[in-house]
């Protein structure tokens, strides 16, 4: 009997080789979207399949993750073009009854030489994980909720802090250097609430809603704990539309 991993992994997979077999782990009496451009329900994520473009989608991902009831993946697609994504699946009896996501295009090249998507992908730790779900919302809160720079330190390692958004370099100093150019610049971004960490062993995501560049925005952040700091972290940013443009009213955020 497969594990809520792997059906999501076979359900994520489904979406580039068309195996039908897959669509059985949603529950299609109960299945909530959280994608704003997808209609709610089943019939939502038969549409989606039914109506992709002539050369399909293509699907790879890079990281899966299980915390209790959730799974959350780490992916590459082609989907509608070229996306970076993080996608979020809550179970209920084996079955599949809620999905979230954000998805960004790719940037290329990046200020790192990083992709956005590269870098470590080995879960360990496992003991490790409630410490480091609290250890990672706590720098949320007080760095990027409360904007208080002087933690940083507190927080991610002081030497060889890898960086994969794409617009900030390696190291602390990488870090301190975006943070000059966006107050020099006035490219505002704020994060004003938390909607959800998870975590497991030494990888963390939290999910935020804020303001990038003027914009209501969802933050996805993806952190490795490595010796008790950050190592390494990983975004996508997706702007969040006008009401009058979602295909389903339950919104991007509504975490239990």
């Amino acid at each position: 009997m497969k594990d809520s991993k792997q059906k999501v992994i076979d359900l994520l997979n489904s979406l580039e080789t068309g195996d039908a077999a897959p669509v059985a782990y949603i529950n299609p009496e109960k299945y909530t979207q959280h994608n704003l451009a997808i209609a709610d329900g089943l019939a939502g994520f038969g549409a989606l399949v039914q109506n992709k473009p002539a050369q399909g989608f293509k699907v790879n991902i890079v990281r899966a993750f299980q915390d209790g009831d959730y799974v959350f993946t780490h992916t590459e697609y082609d989907f509608f073009g070229p996306k970076i994504g993080f996608d979020v699946f809550r179970f209920e009896e084996d079955r599949i009854v809620e999905h979230w996501d954000n998805l960004q295009e790719p940037v290329s090249p990046t200020a790192n030489g990083h992709s956005m998507t590269d870098g470590a992908t080995a879960i360990t730790d496992l003991d490790k994980t409630t410490a480091n779900k609290a250890f990672i919302q706590r720098f949320v809160e007080k760095f990027l909720v409360e904007g208080d720079t002087t933690v940083i330190p507190d927080y991610i390692k002081a030497t060889g802090y890898i960086q994969h958004n794409p617009h900030i370099a390696d190291g602390l100093e990488g870090l301190q250097q975006a943070l000059a150019y966006f107050a020099a610049n006035k490219i505002g971004f704020s994060y004003t609430t938390i909607h959800k960490v998870l975590g497991e062993g030494n990888f963390v995501l939290v999910i935020s809603e804020g303001q990038m560049a003027g914009v209501h925005s969802t933050f996805y952040d993806l952190f490795r704990v490595e010796g008790g700091k950050i190592a390494e972290h990983w975004d996508v940013i997706e702007a969040i539309p006008p009401a009058d443009q979602w295909k389903n009213q339950n919104g991007k955020f509504g975490f239990r």
